[in-house]
């Protein structure tokens, strides 16, 4: 029988750059919540969810911008679980004066502050990035402690994290806060191929990290820009779910810019079922999940 695969859909993420080489790409918590409900409509079981700031399009931790993303989905009524990033807060970029403080560009914040929009709207899902690394001039920083707080609190809220991991080593601390119990079963996986200095996007590094994941992991992947799509492929050949969206890619094919996130996902419902599988349904998608 073919084998349901989970699909989730990244519909905007937080660069400021995104919105200024697309013009898809959506701002608002309107278009945001539009894009995440057209995407479920393509099939996308899990709509994974940043904020911008509507004046300028950069990333935002606004709670009353989440919260009308979350309340404008849920009065559609369409079926899909809301995955909320808790990866903003989380970026440092040393003073050139004195670097050992904060300088410009930095959105460094407590682990509470990381949070609070979780513990507000209790979504389905939230992401927990398990990973301190550069990312362009910044770096991109968790601490075990700040992981291990959020995890907590994360879980006082009933909502069932996503770990992000970006690198083998991601992997194997999110491999001991499983076993340290801080994570219920099963743990929920999400490895991020492709973005410099992470681990690169290829088969080889797929399949190592899948070899290294705890047993009874759920898991997915997905590759940047032009890595999306055969990473998706591959994700589903090597038995794990699938992540497509304009977060991590912005076109439809070579040269072409997607004109939203729902043809990305119609794409990688092609590509399962070209591979021979098939689209998870969200009830077994909830199964599969514990949630």
């Amino acid at each position: 029988m073919a084998r349901p695969v989970i699909i989730s859909c990244a519909v905007t993420g937080g660069s400021g750059e995104a919105p200024k080489k697309s013009q898809h790409v959506p701002v608002t918590p309107e278009q945001i919540a539009n894009e995440c409900i057209a995407a479920a409509k393509a099939g996308a079981n899990i709509t994974h969810i940043h904020v911008r700031e509507p004046s300028t399009g950069n990333g935002s931790m606004e709670l009353k911008y989440y919260r009308e993303v979350v309340d404008r989905i849920r009065q559609s009524k369409v079926d899909v679980l809301i995955n909320l990033t808790t990866g903003t807060g989380g970026m440092y970029v040393p003073s050139k004066e004195d670097p050992s403080r904060a300088g410009p560009g930095s959105n460094i914040t407590t682990p509470e502050a990381r949070v609070a929009h979780i513990l507000e709207l209790k979504p389905d899902i939230c992401s927990l990035d398990v990973a301190t690394m550069n990312m362009a001039n910044t770096v991109f920083m968790n601490t075990p402690s700040h992981l291990e707080q959020m995890a907590t609190m994360i879980a006082s809220a009933g909502v069932k994290p996503e770990l992000e991991v970006f690198d083998h080593g991601h992997l194997r601390l999110a491999a001991d806060m499983v076993k340290r119990g801080l994570i219920k079963s099963p743990p929920l996986f999400q490895m991020c191929l492709g973005i410099a200095w992470g681990a690169p996007a290829d088969t080889e590094t797929m399949t190592l990290m899948r070899s290294q994941l705890p047993a009874g992991a759920v898991w997915a992947a997905f590759g940047i820009s032009r890595y999306e799509f055969p990473m998706a492929a591959q994700a589903v050949i090597l038995g794990g779910h699938v992540r497509v969206g304009l977060e991590d890619n912005l076109y439809i094919a070579q040269g072409k810019l997607s004109p939203g996130n729902a043809p990305l996902v119609e794409r990688a419902v092609q590509i399962i079922e070209a591979v021979g599988e098939r689209r998870a349904t969200n009830a077994e998608t909830r199964q599969m999940l514990g949630i």
